[in-house]
């Protein structure tokens, strides 16, 4: 419990910042890690521990600058866990925490992207580099194993047709504060259904775009067949329907194989942005972290 909630202060941004990073893990999600389901090489630990390494470093964004404040924190999480747990996380969080106090993201995520630079993009590409996301692959144009030539927001907008991370640079966030948010600012007695929230906003996401990671690990085609599945155990919860819990279990099954393999892990980074922005703007009461 962080000294802003023991004091029954307002939460601060550093714990906005943890709840939503760790509240993103703890729900049981269709093929993500969560309390009661490990990868190989990632356990719900793994996970809490980087959202305490990285959440002072977010909340000090908007001094620190957008690619320094990605870097610092994807070293951290290196420093405490030495694998991967949240560089998507960190791209998300970074420009929406730089907006000014007392400003909307909607009205300021746009100001944040307009000032980036090149040396924002040569931080982030260092910090990519040190994660080593799996299934990254190598591009013609601003691949991250050599210098950018232009600022973080146009590589971004150059990768936007591939992932779905770049693609909320490139559209001011729009999945994240015009689709997410109002979803989950919708929800009636967040505290105690947070967890058919989030699982339903991973799937509604899911049905809609294909995750990023499944294309990269997968192909295309392997991506497009979950957004179906995931469009089908919604559609088994409509009203007049049956069994959608078995159907969200045999979706999750099917995203395990393979040692865990189809895991759409760019969707659950998504979860923790939109989480964040719901703690900050939308009026949702921060679930303080276990």
């Amino acid at each position: 419990m962080s000294r802003s909630q023991a004091s029954d202060a307002p939460p601060t941004l550093e714990d906005m910042v943890r709840a939503a990073c760790v509240l993103e893990v703890r729900a049981r999600k269709a093929g993500n890690v969560h309390p009661f389901r490990d990868f190989s090489n990632l356990t719900y630990g793994d996970f809490v521990v980087s959202a305490d390494a990285i959440a002072p470093i977010l909340a000090r964004a908007s001094k620190a600058g957008v690619g320094r404040t990605i870097l610092d924190a994807v070293a951290a999480t290196n420093e405490r866990v030495g694998r991967n747990t949240n560089l998507g996380i960190v791209l998300l969080l970074a420009p929406l925490a730089s907006v000014p106090a007392g400003v909307r993201l909607t009205d300021g995520i746009g100001a944040v992207l307009g000032r980036l630079t090149r040396d924002d993009a040569d931080l982030a590409y260092r910090a990519i580099r040190l994660a080593q996301p799996g299934g990254l692959g190598v591009v013609d144009e601003e691949d991250v194993t050599r210098p950018p030539t232009g600022t973080l927001l146009e590589v971004m907008r150059l990768a936007a047709g591939r992932d779905l991370i770049a693609r909320q640079y490139a559209e001011n966030f729009a999945l994240v504060l015009e689709f997410g948010l109002p979803y989950l600012s919708r929800v009636e007695d967040f505290p105690r259904y947070w967890e058919p929230a989030i699982v339903g906003l991973q799937l509604e996401l899911l049905a809609r775009h294909p995750d990023s990671l499944i294309v990269r690990k997968c192909g295309p085609e392997i991506a497009a067949e979950a957004s179906g599945r995931a469009e089908a155990v919604l559609n088994a919860a409509q009203p007049g329907t049956r069994r959608a819990q078995n159907a969200l279990h045999e979706f999750d099954r099917w995203l395990r194989v393979e040692g865990n393999r189809r895991n759409p892990g760019t969707t659950a980074d998504l979860i923790a942005a939109v989480l964040f922005a719901a703690f900050r703007d939308g009026g949702l009461p921060v679930i303080p972290a276990p």
